[in-house]
């Protein structure tokens, strides 16, 4: 793995999670406060307490950052890394200088392990422990081989055990990945049976009726009708067509594929590219393509917009797409349920974006245009990957 920040953790229970390991942190980082006051002089007090303080500061701005919460804008991704490097050099300096706080080093930890993935966590979790055990060490006047073990051995268990959640935890988003994809084949499919197999069936009929009756008035207006069902048939056959395959899915530059997608739809649609373009998982190339064709045909359909932009963003650990249009706009949180006229579109996106782990928001008010934007992370890959360059 290379360094960086955690894909975007979701779910309540890692929200409560969280919870706890900062409310753990605040309890004991008092409770090590007083014990160290109530047994060291004034003056040993007034550095050290400043010290414990600026732990305390760095810790909560660090944990603010890293919250899911903050992690979908691209401008706040990278920010809680450098805070999180301040938090561990602060915090192995205070345990070394004040064994008293050493009971916190299981919050930084932690917290440590959810700012950073790869090696960079082992590094900084490794940092943590061995910065604590020389504190204790020291504490007991470099006597106490158990004092210098013991956080050594504790860590690497933590490690460990850690390890094994998030492996649990991919193996649990595959086979949810998986079972999506078996939904959606079950859903194409009564599509193609209800739409296009009735209608051919249908139509069939009609023309048979037609060959019987030829060449009377009523063969006339069975041929009518089957030629409107055809028309309709066809018509249902390129929906999903389209939304079976993609343009350039399986080859190609992808920014020029999405451009390529957008276009059906806006002629004058432009594809802009951020970042450092890299290999991009099929899955999510896929995803990207769906959600780029969709955004642009709501564009076409309802924004009635003068211009409209495609940016396609590359994220150390994630891939970013953004869809603008200075179109009419419309107020999100009264989006009609999906009917019969329509309505999907938007509901397609985000179920199609959160399947890959990823996130979805939709920025829009009347007359202020629209940004949908979608993140999805580029995790450890299950399949094939595509160049995205």
């Amino acid at each position: 793995m290379t360094p960086g920040t955690r894909p975007p953790a979701n779910g309540q229970q890692d929200g409560r999670i969280d919870v706890v390991v900062h409310l753990g942190f605040a309890v004991l980082m008092v409770a090590s406060g007083v014990r160290y006051i109530m047994r060291h002089s004034p003056a040993d007090n007034l550095w050290t307490v400043a010290l414990a303080a600026a732990v305390c500061a760095l810790y909560a701005v660090t944990a603010a950052l890293a919250h899911p919460r903050h992690r979908p804008r691209r401008q706040r991704r990278n920010q809680w890394i450098p805070w999180m490097i301040a938090l561990v050099a602060a915090w192995s300096t205070l345990v070394i200088v004040a064994p008293s706080f050493a009971w916190c080093s299981f919050a930084i930890f932690f917290l440590a392990r959810r700012a950073f993935r790869g090696w960079a966590g082992y590094a900084a979790s490794g940092v943590t422990a061995a910065a604590t055990a020389v504190g204790l060490f020291r504490m007991s006047g470099w006597t106490d081989v158990a004092m210098l073990l013991g956080p050594l051995a504790a860590g690497a268990l933590l490690t460990l055990i850690y390890d094994k959640i998030e492996r649990d935890q991919e193996q649990l988003a595959a086979t949810e990945r998986e079972a999506g994809i078996a939904t959606e084949r079950e859903r194409v499919s009564r599509e193609i049976h209800d739409t296009v197999t009735q209608g051919l069936a249908s139509s069939l009929l009609l023309l048979e009726a037609a060959q019987r009756s030829w060449p009377d008035g009523s063969a006339q207006r069975d041929v009518a009708k089957a030629s409107e069902l055809l028309r309709r048939n066809l018509a249902d056959t390129r929906s999903l067509v389209h939304e079976l395959s993609a343009p350039g899915l399986e080859s190609g530059p992808l920014p020029e594929a999405l451009q390529h997608a957008a276009r059906q739809y806006v002629d004058t649609i432009d594809v802009h590219v951020t970042g450092q373009a890299r290999p991009i998982p099929v899955e999510v190339r896929h995803a990207l393509l769906r959600v780029t064709q969709s955004a642009a045909a709501n564009i076409k359909l309802h924004a009635h917009a003068a211009h409209a932009s495609v940016t396609l963003g590359y994220l150390p650990e994630a891939v970013t797409l953004d869809v603008y249009d200075d179109g009419r706009g419309f107020d999100p949180g009264a989006v009609p349920l999906p009917s019969a006229t329509g309505g999907y579109g938007l509901r397609a996106m985000r179920q199609r974006v959160e399947q890959l782990g990823g996130e979805l928001s939709v920025e829009s008010s009347p007359g202020e245009g629209t940004i949908i934007a979608a993140q999805l992370p580029l995790g450890p890959r299950t399949g094939p990957s595509r160049e995205g360059m």
